[in-house]
């Protein structure tokens, strides 16, 4: 019998939704109008459904009296806060095309996606983290020739922009209706900038259709109703947050729960106990910092039922411990990227912990997937590794004004190259085992990190860990591993490691080198950085 490919699609009972977002809203907004919307704790400010679609098509109803129109650009750079959401879903009820922009990021990168994009409008945050955030859009502005717009929250250009939607609302109710019946589902809705290794990064273009459908989807997965109540300490500015965390709840007609303008551990936890959270978000390091909480048994989250882990590989360890001492019992893994909306695969409540931990699941509904090989492009077996790709609704449009970008990453038959290493099982469930660009080459043996990271973890000392590749005379490349350790716990030098791994693994897969950290280089959204890594590594090295 002939092995089985690489390759599977997602079946359902459920169609794929045809509406846009605002038709979706107004839909939940008539079934739950009564039921918690948006709750956002350190303020301790909340909105029923029905309170958030009076104050978005308020917004909405502002930003059209200003002369924005369907396929206008509208930034928004901000923490998590209420305002996000509102921004979201008013310019998803006109057309207008939201450009998420990084809350890390500073001038030079704003100026860039202010121009790539052609911002007419930009809604921003006063002040984060200490950075006098209107300072930099004014700076910016200055090559940035479409720019009309500043609107910073929680002063009088904010205050006005709804005051005037609402006037314009009273006067003419039936015009922001208008507007809305005339946009199509596939329409661009939204803007996400990618953090690219090398270059500018690069702005993947996302319908109604793409993110609507993917929220909804990982919703069905994770069995959300209205009564669950969903706790988001991931950034909005990313698909986890915006997607994955808010167009899963309103198509569902949950609560979102915003327990901090930025990840605080102790914060979300009390935001899950406050508010009685039912799920819970966060990528392995926000789980592994509120695991380590002193008081983190004093905490009450018998509420929580399910959340998603996402973002990066899942140590057995963590998702252990996410089960047993938070009850995630129903946790769900994802794997995706920004320009497939993101998720294309994930794990489901019945899965086992082995599943949960050594894959990112199953394709997801009304998607496909194939594992395929870099080079020909041809479809492997079952078992063997090469580059994953996935096909259908999620694909985004393409990059904002980037047909050759956009070449290279979507083929002629429409499937996303991911760039990710992936393994198909014989029941379909996938394991992504590092990035193309991530094998460790050393003398001619292919060294896929995620494997030494999983096996690190069993040390009783080491709290996280992560392996990246050094350059090296002889073989080429060598292994060195970067680890965070527990409190209290031994020194750790590269022979202490090497004993541990004696027998265990092969010699190969020892890493040379170890270098102990406080915290790893990391993106916003909580990604490690391993270029990072491998920079300051080279330097360590010299």
């Amino acid at each position: 019998m002939p092995a089985l490919p690489s390759y599977a699609s997602g079946v359902s009972d459920k169609p794929l939704l045809g509406d846009t977002i605002g038709d979706n809203l107004d839909r939940t907004i008539a079934a739950y109008g009564e039921r918690d919307a948006v709750v956002d704790v350190q303020s301790g400010r909340r909105w029923t459904y029905r309170e958030f679609g009076a104050d978005v098509d308020a917004l909405a109803a502002g930003l059209m009296a200003r002369g924005i129109v369907a396929g206008d650009r509208v930034a928004i750079w901000a923490p998590n806060c209420p305002e996000w959401t509102l921004v979201q879903y008013a310019t998803a009820k006109i057309g207008a095309i939201l450009v998420n922009v990084n809350p890390a990021y500073r001038t030079f990168e704003l100026e860039y996606v202010l121009k790539q994009s052609g911002v007419r409008m930009i809604v921003c945050t006063a002040e984060f983290k200490g950075c006098d955030y209107p300072a930099m859009v004014r700076e910016a502005s200055a090559n940035a020739p479409t720019l009309e717009y500043v609107a910073v929250i929680g002063t009088d250009e904010w205050d006005s922009l709804r005051h005037d939607g609402v006037r314009a609302h009273a006067e003419d109710p039936d015009r922001l209706a208008a507007v809305q019946a005339s946009l199509s589902a596939d329409d661009p809705i939204n803007i996400q900038y990618t953090s690219g290794t090398t270059g500018f990064p690069k702005g993947a273009t996302l319908s109604h259709h793409n993110i609507l459908n993917n929220g909804y989807f990982v919703g069905e997965l994770c069995h959300y109703s209205a009564d669950d109540r969903i706790c988001i300490p991931v950034p909005y500015y990313h698909c986890f947050g915006m997607v994955m965390g808010n167009l899963a709840a309103t198509s569902h007609g949950a609560a979102t729960v915003i327990p901090a303008p930025a990840f605080d551990p102790a914060a979300t936890l009390e935001a899950v106990q406050r508010e009685r959270c039912t799920s819970l978000y966060g990528v392995p390091t926000m789980f592994i910092a509120e695991l380590a909480l002193a008081d983190f048994d004093s905490y009450d989250l018998s509420t929580l039922r399910t959340g998603i882990m996402a973002g990066s590989p899942c140590p057995v360890e963590v998702m252990k411990q996410v089960i047993d001492r938070m009850g995630m019992t129903e946790v769900s893994i994802c794997y995706g990227m920004t320009e497939t909306s993101p998720v294309s695969t994930q794990t489901r409540a019945d899965d086992t912990i082995e599943q949960r931990v050594a894959t990112v699941g199953r394709v997801g509904p009304h998607l496909e997937v194939k594992v395929v090989d870099p080079a020909t492009g041809a479809t492997l077996e079952r078992g063997e590794p090469g580059e994953l790709c996935t096909r259908g609704y999620s694909v985004m449009l393409g990059y904002w004004n980037d047909d050759e970008k956009t070449g290279e990453a979507i083929d002629s038959a429409r499937w996303m190259h991911t760039g990710d290493i992936g393994v198909m099982d014989a029941d379909g469930y996938v394991a992504v085992t590092g990035r193309i660009k991530d094998i460790v080459i050393r003398g001619g043996e292919n060294i896929y990190p995620r494997e030494i990271e999983e096996f690190l973890y069993t040390h009783p000392d080491v709290l996280d860990a992560q392996v990246i590749g050094v350059p090296d005379a002889r073989y080429g490349e060598e292994l060195m591993a970067w680890i965070r350790l527990r409190e209290g716990a031994q020194p750790l030098d590269a022979q202490r490691l090497r004993e541990f791994c004696e027998g265990r693994l092969a010699h190969y897969k020892v890493p040379k080198y170890v270098h102990v950290v406080d915290e790893f280089p990391m993106t916003v959204t909580g990604k490690v950085r391993k270029v990072e890594m491998r920079e300051i590594a080279v330097s360590l090295l010299e």
